[in-house]
């Protein structure tokens, strides 16, 4: 291992389980992306937390994974089967942080439709050493910027748990009027990882924006993947809402100051250079949304000569571990 970490902090495994769960759900509650944790073998590895997972980190040369549960979560679930199903993940992800310590960190899987029992989930989770929580723009059909939602959300800026929005299957109106017509599997690329997804997580955190989420907890930050999910390469239109939203603050500076991106496998340096227009290199974090993307460690090393091309040493030094370290407050050896 060189003297400075990977730390990637994006990196999903699965829950057997709360998978079967979403399965039975009728189909307008459903996720139809989960069959894309069965192409090839993602499963297996999903759902491996030890030796196969490692043996990838190995050859990439990814020292540390931040690990967190697939998509959907428990967002599509009732209450009922969102609470235990949210502790039993959450047990089982501190559990391979305990086995691998110098390997692992763990994101929160938090019971979303019940945003009290959520709360108590997070706090749970901090006080296990989890270092975030990951969630999605809707539960069912609250949005993740709704009123019931307001103290997760405080809670998680109060204990220093940063909230990652990952993206989710868009709803089933919105996959019909928008992606259909096409054929099955077309259809779904389109509305899930092709482009629905990242549109759907970006307008979750632009609509946190708008509903004056920062201004009243200016401690919470949020992080999104694939590069910021769109949003950062539309600024100069989404500024416009702050004024008629009534804000304090531009969407801009937001995402300047609450918004961390991470690259999400998509190791192109015409991305690194955009976001730096938008950002600061503080705010940039390495991931390889494993096992979906998989850069193998020429992939890495090549894209991080360009990023110390574009953002010297530090930039990527930064980049690849020491934000993780500050943000994730991970601390110790690792590797």
């Amino acid at each position: 291992m060189g003297a400075v970490a990977r730390i990637a902090i994006e990196e999903h495994w699965n829950l057997p389980e709360l998978s079967e769960a979403v399965r039975a759900l009728p189909a307008e509650r459903g996720d139809p992306s989960l069959v894309l944790d069965e192409a090839g073998d993602n499963l297996a590895l999903l759902e491996d937390l030890a030796d196969a997972r490692l043996r990838v980190m190995d050859a990439q040369g990814v020292d540390l994974q931040v690990l967190s549960l697939a998509p959907p979560g428990t967002q599509p679930l009732d209450p009922a089967q969102a609470v235990p199903l949210a502790r039993r993940a959450n047990d089982l992800a501190v559990e391979a942080v305990r086995r691998h310590p110098r390997r692992f960190r763990a994101l929160a899987t938090l019971p979303m439709p019940d945003p009290a029992a959520a709360v108590a989930e997070l706090e749970r989770a901090a006080g296990l050493g989890m270092v975030g929580a990951m969630v999605y723009g809707r539960s069912g059909d609250v949005p993740l910027d709704d009123p019931r939602n307001d103290d997760v959300l405080a809670a998680a800026a109060s204990l220093g748990m940063p909230v990652f929005v990952h993206p989710q299957v868009p709803p089933l109106a919105v996959r019909e009027a928008s992606y259909g017509g096409f054929d099955e599997l077309t259809g779904l690329a389109m509305a899930t990882f092709g482009w629905g997804w990242h549109l759907e997580a970006a307008l979750a955190a632009l609509r946190l924006v708008v509903r004056g989420t920062f201004e009243r907890h200016p401690d919470l930050q949020l992080v999104l993947g694939h590069w910021g999910e769109l949003l950062p390469f539309w600024l100069d239109r989404a500024d416009s809402l702050a004024r008629v939203a009534g804000l304090g603050r531009s969407v801009s500076d937001c995402i300047r100051t609450n918004v961390h991106l991470t690259s999400s496998g998509m190791l192109n340096p015409a991305l690194l250079r955009h976001v730096l227009e938008v950002t600061t290199p503080d705010r940039l974090l390495f991931s390889t949304d494993y096992p979906f993307q998989r850069p193998d460690a020429e992939a890495v090393a090549t894209f991080l000569t360009s990023y110390t091309d574009t953002a010297g040493d530090a930039g990527r030094d930064a980049f690849t571990e020491h934000n993780a370290r500050a943000l994730f407050g991970i601390e110790g050896e690792i590797g």
